[in-house]
């Protein structure tokens, strides 16, 4: 697949600017992402003109658009990542038998975007809309589990960021949240058990973006008594198969 370069280096300059917390210089810019810096001034005035990027004279700054923010309203409405992923939920569906679900971070909570509900099976607190702490669900330790260190100590400051449901109880502090994650990040997969619902268990692994970052989590839950050790490792197999797949089909690793 070619591609052109004019085009590679609109991109990089917006999701550059897309990843700071706030408008910055044009030579910044040029220096971060390693263009020229009379090509970086002409991409700046052609994403400008259309409304991507808007220059704040008096600080002498660059940022996004409105152009920008309706790209990301269409991506809301259009919903693709949830197209792409609802095929092969329902197929893990149905290779495993149980509930499939998908979520995404948002701050110290997932939010699951997915449902797929096995035939006979009963429904689970994991409705979509619905928001857990992200410590206590096996999708959100697999997903902070990819996460550097400075951004879970961000999240998880002192003890109140560890909130509990059931009396099993989850981590209580950030050095036992980082045991868990290590071997999450070990094994390649994360579970939980009756930390979010009595008598329910989950296994889940993480979808990633082309940079490795976590975009979502994808897992499966059942009946805490009706799968043994083999079959968890099983169901563990599938779970990652899934998220394979879906970090592929958003041009992840």
């Amino acid at each position: 697949m070619s591609i052109v370069p004019a085009a590679a280096q609109v991109l990089a300059v917006l999701r550059y600017l897309a990843r700071q917390a706030a408008p910055v210089p044009a030579a910044t810019i040029s220096r971060d992402v390693g263009l020229p810096r009379s090509t970086t001034y002409h991409l700046l005035d052609t994403l400008a003109a259309d409304g991507f990027v808007v220059h704040l004279p008096e600080e002498r700054r660059y940022g996004l658009g409105v152009s920008a923010f309706e790209l990301g309203s269409g991506y809301s409405r259009q919903a693709p990542f949830q197209r792409l992923a609802r095929v092969p939920l329902a197929r893990l569906v149905d290779r495993t038998g149980h509930n499939a679900h998908l979520a995404v971070l948002h701050g110290r909570e997932v939010l699951y975007l997915i449902e797929e509900r096995a035939p006979g099976r009963a429904p689970l607190v994991t409705e979509v809309g619905v928001r857990l702490p992200a410590q206590l669900t096996a999708s959100g330790r697999a997903m902070l589990a990819l996460l550097p260190n400075a951004q879970l100590r961000a999240l998880f400051p002192d003890a109140t960021a560890f909130v509990q449901r059931t009396e099993v109880g989850g981590p209580r502090s950030l050095t036992a949240l980082r045991a868990r994650l290590v071997e999450a990040r070990r094994i390649g997969f994360a579970t939980e058990d009756g930390e979010v619902t009595l008598g329910f268990s989950s296994v889940a692994a993480a979808v990633t973006d082309r940079t490795g970052h976590p975009v979502a989590g994808v897992a499966i839950t059942y009946e805490s008594g009706s799968v043994d050790a083999a079959q968890q490792e099983q169901l563990a197999a599938e779970v990652t198969r899934t998220a394979r797949e879906l970090s592929r089909r958003v041009g992840g690793r």
